[in-house]
């Protein structure tokens, strides 16, 4: 990956992943009734702070909260910055 990014402290940068476009009988979705993914991938990490190291690496896929995080946009995708303390879990 050749993002040209790298967050400081406990920050955490996350790539969502793609919204669901069907329900599970195949009923299509929606552009505006879609929700806000609450699942994605890290793709970069800061160096954590002086007491507490990160605990997630680049890879993981994590569970974050609906609200979390700061939306970016680089190199025409959609990220998210996000401390670790909003990452819910690692999948």
């Amino acid at each position: 990956m050749g993002l040209n990014i790298k967050p400081l402290a406990d920050r955490v940068l996350v790539e969502p992943m793609e919204a669901e476009t069907t329900t599970a009988a195949g009923i299509i979705i929606p552009d505006n009734a879609k929700e806000k993914p609450q699942r994605g991938t890290v793709v970069a990490i800061g160096n954590g702070k002086k007491d507490e190291p990160l605990t997630v690496k680049v890879g993981d896929t994590v569970l974050y909260g609906k609200y979390g995080g700061t939306e970016l946009k680089l190199d025409g995708k959609d990220y998210l910055m996000m401390r670790e303390s909003d990452i819910l879990a690692i999948v």
